[in-house]
This record gives C-alpha cells, sequence and structure tokens, in this order.
C-alpha cells in the first residue's frame, strides 16, 4: 500500500502515534489546497503561505485534539479558516485592509489552450480579473462557501461541518453568492 493509499483519518492516527512521516505526508496532501483557501479570504498569497503554516504548526504542537468524530480534512480546513478570519478582524482593526492588487500572473480561475492568440489571452486575462474582483466584493459568508464548493470542491456536507452551520444554509448561501457573483459579473460586462 502506497503513502497516497492511506486516509488522512489513518495518517493522523499514525502521527498522533509518534510517525513523524505521517505528519510530512499531510502537509504534502494539504499545503496547495489551503493556500488556496485561505488566499480567498486574505487576498495575499504571503500571508496565505503564512497561515497556512501556523495552521501546520498547530496540527503539530496539538495533534492529540483531532477525535475521530469527523473527517481529518474538515477538522483542518476549520483550524485554516479560524486563523484566516481572526487575521481578517486584526486587520480590519488596523484599518489596513484593502483589495489585494491582481497581476497578470495570476490565473487560477482560466483554463487557456495552447491555441489562443494575444487578443484571447488579453480577454480571459480580464475574465479572470473581474472575477476575482467579484469575488473579493461578495459577503465573506458568501465568498467562503463559494470557494469551498467551487474552488476546493468539498462536499456540501463537509461545507456544513467547517463552518458550523446547518446543510440547508450551506446551499442556500452558496445559491445566494453564486447569483450575486453572476450579478456582478453581469454589471462588469463579462
Amino acid at each position: 500500500m502506497s503513502e497516497f493509499d492511506i486516509s488522512d483519518e489513518v495518517l493522523i492516527k499514525q502521527f498522533q502515534n509518534g510517525d513523524v512521516r505521517s505528519f510530512n505526508q499531510i502537509v504534502l496532501r494539504y499545503k496547495d489546497r489551503l493556500i488556496h483557501f485561505v488566499h480567498g479570504f486574505v487576498h495575499d498569497i504571503d500571508k496565505a503561505e503564512d497561515l497556512v503554516q501556523d495552521t501546520f504548526m498547530k496540527l503539530y504542537t496539538h495533534k492529540d485534539s483531532y477525535r475521530e468524530i469527523a473527517k481529518f480534512s474538515t477538522w483542518l480546513y476549520t483550524i485554516a479558516g479560524n486563523l484566516a478570519r481572526t487575521e481578517l478582524r486584526k486587520l480590519k482593526r488596523r484599518k489596513t485592509y484593502s483589495v489585494s492588487s491582481l497581476s497578470r500572473d495570476d490565473r487560477e480561475f482560466i483554463i487557456q489552450g495552447t491555441d489562443d492568440g494575444p487578443s484571447e489571452i488579453h480577454s480571459s486575462e480580464n475574465i479572470q480579473k473581474n472575477i476575482k474582483l467579484a469575488l473579493t466584493e461578495l459577503p465573506a459568508d458568501f465568498r467562503t462557501m463559494i470557494i469551498l464548493r467551487d474552488i476546493q470542491e468539498l462536499s456540501y456536507d463537509e461545507i456544513s461541518k467547517i463552518m458550523d452551520v446547518p446543510l440547508g444554509t450551506v446551499k442556500s448561501r452558496i445559491n445566494r453568492g453564486r447569483l450575486k457573483l453572476q450579478e456582478s459579473l453581469r454589471k462588469k460586462g463579462e
């Protein structure tokens, strides 16, 4: 059995029993996904990386806090989300929070073909910028749920546990968030 065939719950159990290699495997599995998730909150890649590092430090120092009453991924995303929300509160208190600048290198929403000419690439970059900007304009609850569902591809049930809200609320907020996102994009001409 390869390391990739082992479930998250088995890995955390092995780590709780002292196997540091299991911790390393968890980091490999979740680092990129968590950075993407946290970036949706803070809109600063360096800050997102720092918060994910903090998430893994909490996991390392509080490994025995995990109980198999929920999926491990739900528990880990909850830690990362809580750290990101705490950071946002700090930033708002300092009144330094602003929308991040969007660079031409940010291509997370675009899958480009190899036959795109310069005008198509420029158009795709504009669409991507508008999607990112529209996401930042959404209320935090809607934005978080859309990121978890449409970008992180988590199930409604997992999102319900991470956000600690009923399943119906998750579905409702995702639907309303998508509608708000579409409306915002329509106003921008996308």
